[in-house]
């Protein structure tokens, strides 16, 4: 009987460990994802009436506009055809490596190694018409206070 006992208990504390060991990951992945938001828009004005966290330097006339966010820090994502092909004048041009912290299926993937401007606190590079810009998390400030945002 008692060897019957030490044996359900010891099962019992196996399939909790593994589900410990398994759920973990899970929830962190759930977690990660619940703050992550992201939206399309017709124009650069409607992305900057709908998130206050869309960058101000995005033209008004930009098309096509994607944008991703984490809600927990700096990192943002941004694509953007400029329909004349010229970026803000608030964008310089620089060089550097530096990975941003998000994806998406409509980011490109191997953006380390081709900026060429920042804007405002973006890194980005245009290919053809289109901007690809990105803010990591720790560019975005003492309180995530990414870019001055643009209240409707």
């Amino acid at each position: 009987m008692l060897k019957s006992v030490l044996v359900v208990g010891a099962s019992v504390a196996a399939l909790a460990g593994i589900g410990v060991v398994a759920g973990v990951p899970m929830v962190h992945g759930w977690l990660d994802e619940r703050h992550e938001q992201e939206g399309t828009y017709p124009t650069g004005k409607e992305a900057k009436a709908d998130r206050v966290a869309m960058p101000v330097w995005l033209p008004d006339g930009a098309t096509d506009v994607h944008f991703k966010f984490r809600t927990t820090d700096g990192n943002r994502i941004l694509t953007a055809r400029l329909p004349d092909g010229k970026l803000p004048p608030t964008c310089v041009p620089t060089s550097g490596h530096h990975r941003p912290g998000l994806t998406a299926s409509w980011f490109p993937q191997g953006v380390v190694h081709k900026e060429t401007v920042r804007c405002g606190k973006y890194w980005g590079y245009t290919e053809k018409n289109t901007l690809y810009a990105w803010q990591r998390d720790r560019d975005a400030g003492s309180e995530h206070a990414a870019e001055p945002v643009h209240l409707p």
